[in-house]
């Protein structure tokens, strides 16, 4: 038998928030995304990259991470060994989540 929680709080939907931001694409388009999470890939030092996902999507974008002074930069991961790498590191943090 499951104990009941009443505390006032939606503990299901506070899981589901995240962090969002406003990702400017390159034709303009300004798309809402949730930030999933910003992390290190082992074997590339000194660069963070971060996770993204449209609130109106199911695509995760991709991308390298830096902040300058108080701007946050986003760089289009170009290479493809490094993107898989990247993408690779990302499915393991998820899955470990």
């Amino acid at each position: 038998m499951e104990k009941e929680h009443n505390c006032g709080h939606d503990h299901e939907q506070e899981e589901m928030e995240l962090e969002t931001m406003i990702l400017t694409l390159d034709d303009d388009t300004e798309v809402e995304c949730g930030i999933l999470a910003i992390f290190a890939v082992e074997g590339i030092e000194g660069k963070e990259f971060i996770a993204l996902l449209p609130l109106e999507g199911e695509e995760v974008y991709l991308y390298e991470y830096k902040e300058e002074q108080e701007d946050i930069v986003l760089d289009v991961i170009e290479e493809d060994d490094v993107f898989e790498r990247v993408s690779n590191a990302f499915y393991s943090l998820y899955e470990e989540e």
